[in-house]
């Protein structure tokens, strides 16, 4: 698990650090850093609007008496996106991108859950499972 953190976070800079470096040479540099800026403003209203929406879920759910759990992971992917679309870079944008969307959010969601279940050390932690 280390070593698959320690790969992300040093290789993802790289990768990002080469793709601005690239696409600031065929667009300008202003132009990289405005794309930058609008896409960061744009993915955090973006995540507010559905985080916001998420919350009403969940307290719909809770005053009906249901357990909340596909929206609280919903909740916890969109915190997830929010943070990746204010880090600078084109391929970190595009991952908060796709995981704001519905669509793409619950096909991460199911990648989620299975990976939740392959780590069960004991019978004492709650099984996610797909209720829809």
């Amino acid at each position: 698990m280390f070593l698959k953190l320690f790969i992300c976070f040093m290789f993802i800079p790289v990768i990002e650090l080469y793709f601005l470096i690239k696409i600031g040479t065929v667009i300008g540099s202003f132009n990289t850093i405005l794309i930058i800026i609008v896409t960061g403003f744009f993915g955090a209203w973006l995540a507010r609007m559905e985080g916001i929406q998420t919350t009403l879920k969940i307290k719909e759910n809770l005053q009906k008496g249901i357990m909340p759990t596909q929206e609280v992971l919903d909740a916890l992917i969109i915190f997830i996106a929010g943070i990746v679309l204010i880090t600078p870079g084109f391929l970190t944008d595009l991952a908060g991108f796709l995981l704001l969307f519905p669509l793409t959010r619950n096909k991460f969601k199911i990648f989620m859950i299975k990976q939740i279940n392959k780590m069960k050390l004991n019978d004492n932690i709650i099984d996610i499972t797909n209720s829809k």
